[in-house]
């Protein structure tokens, strides 16, 4: 078996994608058939052979198969699996729309890739701080499959938020999809 190169791989999900919907990639286990130097950057720029992937239409289509297994993501079509290198979140969320206010409010992500995730029990948020104490924050996509929030959306997001109590301490946090996420304990946030 020949290894599989961009352009097979994006004819096999444009056949797989066909079908309404994102394509079953859950459902499909092929045999392991080796990495490709496909690269998804922190910023959300997929790299094919070092060079950027200039194309929405492409990225999107390759997004589509993407799958995670353990911490390793794949390409994978029915018939093939390749290995690529994520630097941090398979995606980037660049907006987001806010409906409602206080508990009852939803916040519905959309990523560089046109994914929709509205952030509750099925897609929740995490706020992870790197060793510098910058927050890092995350949205479930799909299937293990996560985006980073970008900056600008972080800003509008501390905006919505609001002091709970959570597991015992109170937090500043957002409410979304009838779930409060935290983000900072309120203690380590300075007084206004």
């Amino acid at each position: 078996m020949t290894k599989p190169t961009a352009d097979t791989l994006a004819a096999a999900a444009r056949a797989a994608s066909k079908e309404k919907g994102l394509p079953p990639v859950h459902l499909w286990n092929p045999p392991f058939c080796g990495d490709i130097d496909m690269r998804i950057a922190r910023d959300g720029t997929w790299y094919y052979l070092g060079t950027p992937i200039g194309r929405a239409p492409m990225v999107k289509l390759f997004s589509s198969i993407l799958k995670r297994e353990g911490d390793s993501y794949f390409l994978v079509t029915p018939v093939e699996k390749v290995g690529i290198r994520v630097d941090d979140a398979p995606f980037l969320a660049v907006d987001f729309e806010v409906e409602g206010k206080g508990r009852d409010q939803r916040l519905t992500f959309v990523t560089r890739t046109e994914d929709r995730a509205a952030a509750g029990p099925e897609h929740p948020l995490r706020v992870e701080r790197g060793e510098d104490g910058e927050p890092a924050p995350y949205v479930l996509v799909r299937s293990d499959l996560w985006a980073l929030i970008d900056r600008k959306s972080f800003y509008r997001l501390v905006d919505l938020g609001c002091h709970e109590t959570h597991e015992g301490d109170s937090w500043f946090g957002l409410w979304s999809g009838g779930v409060f996420f935290p983000v900072i304990p309120s203690s380590e946030l300075p007084n206004p």
